[in-house]
């Protein structure tokens, strides 16, 4: 239970890390380089989903030794749905109710890491005995 508590620690340190990446990077796109926040979107999110698979394999989860084709796809396709539903939550916020893009990005942020925790826990990176059974 511990080890479960120490997990989810980890991995709430390293979504910190990653919204923090993410949200700067859209920031500084947005408004250093006037780019929308589509294309702005995209890039921040990238960025900070390479940052999060490797700090969640090698720290995280620990499965950092082996490599693992499944488990990139499956957090490839995790990270997919989380951006989508995120974006679609930006979107709405700063395109449906007219809030500003920065303030609508954070808005996305919790959307994304209830989508992003669930997945990453139960489908990617679940321990073997577990992956077996399925």
């Amino acid at each position: 239970m511990l080890q479960e508590w120490r997990r989810l620690f980890k991995f709430a340190l390293v979504g910190g890390m990653n919204t923090g990446i993410d949200v700067a990077l859209f920031a500084a796109l947005v408004y250093g380089l006037g780019l929308s926040s589509t294309p702005s979107q995209f890039i921040s999110y990238f960025v900070a989903f390479l940052n999060s698979y490797w700090w969640n394999k090698r720290w995280t989860f620990q499965t950092g030794g082996k490599r693992d084709a499944r488990e990139l796809i499956r957090f490839g396709i995790v990270n997919l749905l989380s951006f989508l539903f995120a974006t679609g939550v930006l979107l709405a916020f700063e395109r449906g109710i007219g809030f500003s893009p920065i303030i609508a990005k954070l808005l996305s942020v919790f959307a994304s890491l209830a989508v992003n925790y669930t997945g990453s826990k139960l489908w990617v990176f679940r321990k073997e005995s577990v992956r077996q059974q399925s």
